[in-house]
């Protein structure tokens, strides 16, 4: 305990970490106030039905996602996955389009044009999504007397520019606080609304067992298991492969003198390279069958669809969602880990993997290195990703609480948390302070 308000006040003393964390609990708070202000015209008293539509399947999902602002009709009902879509539609596009692989060549500027074309693109969505949510509340149970100017052009219009501002703004407070704050913005802001819905749901389930339906030592059960699962998503976001590297410079006799670093160095590439991100892409596009099945419902297809991935917990929902995690886990990767990149920086500073030649065999060797260990983070990213469809089975716990048993809502906080907490150690290391993933007494420097 001593050492934890020790690493706190070590934070505090570093006036632009502590400026960064203070900007991002701010920026946070506007967007969960945000998500509590419901649109012009309806009445909140009659949005129970919805409230109850959005606690379980699909929805249920799509409500964590924006932190209760779904189900409480809010200016941020959209959310940040708009945003999403559009990174992913981006991002997909950037492998055939060739305007947007000449993007990825011209560095800083580039980057800049490439987040202008996909905010531009979100704002298309919202568009879209906007009316599309409004003509779908009275589907999910919300009675005509709830809309108090109607549900006339008066209504859906200011509505659904209300809706895109919403969305905007989020994004534009996930954007400030990745440049302001400290961590990823984006992940931030969808983690703070994940973590929103977390005690309810715990309670809810405590309340079930100690009615009678297991007890408190099935709670106690419950949350060892939780913890064993949150161990297992620690290890997969940190494991890593370590490949061996020498230096070397050519002689005065025209040889190569190794070892020149010293001791031998390594380059550490990561079981799972791409984070969180497989699980966030894949579940911005599982949202899209059901909602097509419910939107289309009086056709066979819709009706097939609304059954199979309405369910979060059903046998199609979660092979597809497994399947997809796995695809976009190769993607992603692909597209973050730069393996010919790497290759031509360790030759030109005289770096090389023994018995591999310097160069593009290099490059062959960590590509070929990153799709094996690739394979097995991917699957294991899945497995987590489906867990709570396992749990409700084997244990049949409340379906809230079974979303923080692995499974996309997990996933996320373990590893939005861990890239903040490292972002943060990086400070403290560079002010010469013990960091947060590092035990011994302060280095300062005098």
């Amino acid at each position: 305990m001593k050492k934890f308000f020790e690493i706190i006040s070590n934070i505090w003393k570093i006036e632009e970490l502590r400026k960064r964390i203070l900007m991002t609990l701010s920026l946070l708070l506007v967007y969960r106030f945000g998500a509590q202000v419901v649109l012009p015209g309806i009445d909140t008293s009659q949005l129970a039905a919805l409230t109850s539509q959005t606690e379980t399947g699909i929805l249920g999902i799509l409500n964590a996602f924006t932190g209760g602002a779904f189900a409480n009709a809010s200016v941020f009902a959209l959310g940040i996955m708009p945003y999403i879509s559009a990174s992913i539609v981006v991002q997909l596009m950037g492998i055939a389009v060739p305007y947007l692989q000449k993007l990825d060549k011209e560095g800083e500027s580039g980057r800049k044009t490439k987040n202008q074309i996909t905010r531009w693109l979100t704002i298309g969505i919202c568009i879209v999504q906007a009316p599309a949510y409004l003509y779908s509340l009275g589907a999910l149970g919300v009675p005509d007397s709830a809309f108090l100017l109607g549900k006339g052009m008066g209504f859906i219009i200011p509505s659904v520019i209300i809706l895109v501002t919403g969305c905007v703004f989020a994004m534009w407070l996930g954007e400030k606080i990745t440049d302001k704050g400290i961590g990823n913005g984006i992940s931030l802001l969808i983690m703070i609304g994940i973590i929103a819905t977390m005690p309810q749901a715990f309670v809810q389930e405590a309340v079930t067992r100690l009615d009678g339906n297991g007890g408190p030592m099935l709670i106690l059960v419950e949350v060892i298991l939780w913890f064993v699962v949150i161990l297992a998503s620690v290890l997969l976001v940190m494991a890593t492969r370590k490949i061996p590297v020498q230096y070397a410079r050519r002689s005065a006799s025209g040889g190569y003198e190794k070892n020149i670093m010293g001791s031998r160095q390594y380059i550490p590439l990561k079981l799972n390279a791409s984070g969180v991100m497989p699980i966030i892409f894949a579940q911005a596009i599982m949202f899209a069958p059901g909602l097509l099945g419910r939107t289309f419902n009086d056709t066979a297809v819709g009706q097939w669809m609304e059954v199979q991935f309405q369910d979060i917990f059903g046998l199609a929902y979660n092979i597809l969602f497994a399947l997809l995690i796995i695809i976009f886990t190769y993607f992603y990767t692909a597209i973050t880990v730069p393996t010919n990149k790497m290759a031509d920086d360790l030759k030109r500073s005289g770096g090389f993997i023994p018995g591999i030649r310097p160069g593009k065999e290099t490059g062959n060797f960590l590509d070929k290195i990153m799709s094996l260990i690739t394979l097995p983070g991917s699957v294991f990213l899945a497995i987590i990703a489906v867990l709570p469809a396992i749990v409700v089975k084997l244990i049949d716990i409340q379906s809230g609480w079974a979303l923080f048993y692995g499974g996309t809502s997990l996933l996320i906080m373990v590893g939005v948390a861990i890239d903040t907490v490292q972002q943060v150690n990086a400070y403290l290391l560079n002010r010469h302070y013990d960091g947060l993933m590092k035990t011994g007494k302060n280095r300062k420097v005098a």
